[in-house]
């Protein structure tokens, strides 16, 4: 690829929303009434103290504002821009229901973005307690308890298979919401408190769990899910995973080739990010399959709305049955009257059969479930690793959090820090007697 190409590429992939200028920000932060009680920080997951931090902004303090954000969520760059704010603090927002709710989550990232240009050194390590935690897994979770434990005093290391620590932010999440630099330098925020991340090694394998329960006081598990499961159907070898074509848009999106035709199965914000990196790249024609109907999309709506307006067609109620040459057979489906109404069943239609043209297919129909919670042989719910409310699981000594104990409900990026931070307290009052 030449040079000019690359670039078209690397723009094409770019920030979808740009930052706030200083002008900018100044406006929207006095346009908040500065709510007592308010609404928006109790949407928040970690709860930030949202008016707090937008009145420091309308004052100009901008090390303040980022202080005051950090305090409460220390991956707050990367959760300015990845929370479905329009679902959380946005949604709550007082001024939404006759008015434009207030820009949180730009006014968030333009103080994040102020605090990484200068250096995010807001905080030191705490005395040390003589006490060290392992922590399995370098996504937001395990970031976010790595570093709470930190400043608790705490020696902390971080296993992870990967090269690279931050997990969906580094890997999984597309570029136009989260460039993979903004991942980066939260991991070296922490490494700045101290916390040692081993990247490479994968617990349970090149290190065993007993040299980890030998070793370490506590350890902390926040392994995300598996891989994406099998379809069953024939040919399946010639679909791609979402999940390693969202990787590869963020470590070589010059190198990727994209189809004329290009169809995604499933309908969650992977899906969407698939779709919508195949159509920036060049694909003529981009079709989301999903086998049920819009209402049982798991995507936000937000992102449905968005995908819209790239050009992103959506079938719903179609399910593949088989990948063809340069087609995938589909099958029409109905839903059966009588079951969930969240997650209706779906059979297929008999002789409904028809094709799609399609040079490239990709799935991305959710994750399985941790593998390390059988390797463990710890209590689980539908595969999920169940704890208690201190983030224990029935492994003493073994804590858990993020996606791998999301048996019920939605997972999110913001709902893995705050688990990663409130387990860190939970390790902390166990191990030194001491709530926090």
């Amino acid at each position: 690829m030449d040079q000019s190409s690359a670039f078209k590429t690397e723009a094409a992939l770019a920030e979808h929303l740009p930052p706030l200028s200083a002008q900018q920000a100044f406006v929207e932060s006095n346009r908040c009434l500065f709510c007592y009680d308010a609404p928006c920080t109790r949407a928040c997951p970690t709860h930030i103290d949202v008016p707090a931090f937008i009145k420091k902004i309308s004052t100009g303090n901008l090390h303040g504002s980022a202080r005051t954000i950090f305090e409460s969520n220390l991956l707050g760059a990367t959760c300015s821009r990845v929370c479905p704010v329009q679902e959380l603090c946005e949604g709550a927002c007082v001024l939404g229901a006759d008015h434009k709710p207030i820009a949180i989550g730009r006014l968030q990232r333009f103080a994040m973005d102020y605090a990484y240009a200068k250096g995010p050194n807001y905080f030191a390590a705490g005395a040390p307690t003589g006490m060290s935690v392992a922590v399995v897994g370098a996504g937001p979770a395990g970031i976010s308890c790595a570093g709470t434990l930190a400043r608790l005093g705490y020696q902390v290391c971080v296993f992870d298979k990967r090269s690279l620590g931050g997990g969906l932010s580094t890997y999984g999440i597309i570029s136009l919401r989260e460039p993979i630099e903004i991942a980066l330098a939260e991991i070296e925020m922490v490494k700045n408190l101290g916390v040692v991340f081993k990247t490479g090694v994968e617990a349970g394998h090149d290190v065993s769990f007993d040299e980890l329960k030998a070793k370490f006081q506590a350890v902390f598990i926040s392994a995300g899910l598996g891989s994406t499961p099998t379809l069953g159907i024939p040919c399946e070898e010639l679909i791609e995973d979402g999940l390693t074509f969202v990787e590869q848009s963020k470590l070589d999106a010059a190198g990727m080739k994209i189809g004329k035709n290009v169809i995604v199965i499933g309908a969650g914000n992977t899906a969407i990010d698939c779709a919508t990196i195949a159509k920036r790249l060049g694909a003529e024609s981009v079709t989301i399959l999903y086998r049920r109907t819009r209402n049982e999309m798991t995507a936000y709506p937000h992102e449905y709305e968005f995908a819209l307006a790239e050009g992103i067609q959506f079938r719903f109620l179609t399910q593949p049955v088989s990948v063809l040459a340069k087609a995938l057979e589909c099958v029409s489906m109905r839903l059966e009257p009588g079951s969930s109404a969240k997650r209706p069943l779906a059979s297929p239609i008999p002789g409904s059969n028809f094709t799609l043209p399609a040079d490239q297919i990709i799935k991305a129909i959710g994750q399985q479930k941790p593998a390390l919670a059988a390797l463990l042989k710890l209590k689980t719910t539908s595969g999920f690793i169940d704890v208690d409310a201190d983030y224990e699981t029935s492994a003493a000594g073994f804590f858990a959090g993020g996606d791998c104990i999301r048996s019920q409900g939605s997972c999110s990026t913001v709902m893995a820090v705050q688990d990663g931070k409130m387990a860190a307290k939970a390790i902390h009052g166990k191990l030194s007697g001491r709530a926090v």
